[in-house]
This record gives C-alpha cells, sequence and structure tokens, in this order.
C-alpha cells in the first residue's frame, strides 16, 4: 500500500516515484496496441510488452546498491520478482474493470497534493527528470497505482471482521503485555487517544494483508494468465 505524507524528502520522492513507476508501461488500459505475438505478458485483453519490462526494470534498479545485480543469480531474481509483480498488478486491473471500480480525476488531484504537500514543484520536477519520465505518465502511473489500492480496500479490508476478542488479544500483546505500549507503531493518530480506533486500523490491516495471498492465487486461477517465452528468454539473457 502506498503511504502518504504531507512532506517528502528528496529521497522520500525518489522512491515514492519509483514505487509508483515500478510497473510503468501503458498495459494499464484495456488493451495494449501491441501485435499479438509481440508480448511479453498477457492477461485477458491487456498485454505488457518485453520494452515494457525493460522500462520498469531500469526504474526500479536504482533502488539497489550498485553491486546487487551484478551477479547474474540476483539480477535473474530481481527481474522475476518484477514479472511476479507486474503479473499481479494485470490481474487486479482485470478485477477492477470486471467490478467496474475506476479512479475519478479528482481523486487523482486529492492524491497528488497530498503526497506534494509543500514540497517544492521545481525539485519534484528536478525528481521526475531524473528517472526521465514525464509528469503526465507519474500521474497516469499514479492513477494506476490508487485504482489497484481501491480494489484491494473493496474485495479485503471492506470484508475484514473484528471481534471483541481479536481487539482483547492485540491490546495484550502489543499493550499490555513484555513489549509495552512502545511495541506498536502507530505514528501521530496516538496523540488523538483514541487506543480502540488504533487497534482496529492495525488490526484490518493486519487481516488484509494476510488475505491478500489466497485472494490473489484466487484470480491467477480465474483470468487466463499467458508468459511469451521465446521474450522472456530475452529479458533474462
Amino acid at each position: 500500500m502506498i503511504r502518504y505524507s504531507n512532506k517528502l524528502s528528496p529521497m522520500f520522492g525518489a522512491l515514492l516515484i519509483i514505487y509508483i513507476l515500478t510497473g510503468c508501461g501503458d498495459y494499464g488500459s484495456d488493451l495494449h496496441s501491441a501485435p499479438s505475438d509481440n508480448y511479453l505478458i498477457r492477461v485477458g485483453d491487456r498485454v505488457a510488452t518485453t520494452d515494457d519490462f525493460n522500462r520498469a526494470f531500469e526504474i526500479i534498479r536504482t533502488a539497489y546498491s550498485h553491486n546487487a545485480l551484478q551477479e547474474p543469480d540476483s539480477c535473474r531474481g530481481a527481474k522475476l520478482r518484477l514479472l511476479s509483480q507486474l503479473i499481479e498488478e494485470m490481474i487486479i486491473l482485470e478485477r477492477a474493470k470486471e467490478l467496474n471500480v475506476e479512479i475519478s480525476d479528482s481523486e487523482v488531484d486529492e492524491a497528488v497534493a497530498r503526497m506534494k504537500g509543500d514540497y517544492d514543484d521545481n525539485a519534484f520536477e528536478q525528481i521526475l527528470l531524473e528517472y526521465a519520465v514525464s509528469y503526465n505518465l507519474w500521474e497516469k502511473e499514479l492513477g494506476k497505482r490508487l485504482l489497484i489500492e481501491k480494489v484491494v480496500e473493496r474485495e479485503l479490508k471492506e470484508h475484514v471482521v473484528i471481534t471483541p476478542e481479536d481487539i482483547s488479544n492485540y491490546y495484550e500483546k502489543h499493550y499490555n503485555g513484555h513489549g509495552g505500549p512502545s511495541a506498536l507503531s502507530v505514528g501521530t493518530d496516538n496523540a488523538d487517544g483514541d487506543l480502540n480506533r488504533i487497534i482496529v486500523k492495525q488490526l484490518r490491516r493486519k487481516k488484509a494483508e494476510e488475505a491478500y495471498k489466497p485472494w490473489i492465487e484466487n484470480l491467477r486461477k480465474k483470468y487466463l494468465i499467458e508468459i511469451n517465452k521465446k521474450e522472456w528468454e530475452h529479458v533474462i539473457a
């Protein structure tokens, strides 16, 4: 999940851009214009090309140390992780289409405002330039991330059931146990003193995260996923 901040340090801004653009490409649209035999991943009518993958990999490799991807096995592992991530994103976007879930322009505008906060516009644009990413593309990919989050929210978080026993056990473990209150990271939410609300929020997030894996695995069975072996061999060569 994307977590927002009112102020973005240069490092946070760079990492934020990397995160949003990890799956950078046109596969977010309902139908990619790539030829039928020139795809890397296909999920329904949605495809990602080898060029899409390579652009995404060039962006995320900046999050690794200089030597981290020098070994062939390490590089291959990073590419496999990206492949899996792109597949998951495409599956969720297909699910969004099936559920008729959309992100409005106003929702994107609000998210942009939260992310940038009072961050200097020139500095923000400079970060985009460093990654050779246009603002329009960054905003488009942000909309895609927001759409993915909305689907996960609807499919998982909204269906989480939290019982009084869950709250009691969580309290005992994180507040009344050996670790004490400091064992729970609640950030600025702690200022309102609403302990019950804080615990419910943490439990909802935790249970949604636990439900994610079986949920995405069920969706993998629901949609036809195709990997072009010939193109993949080019990617990992």
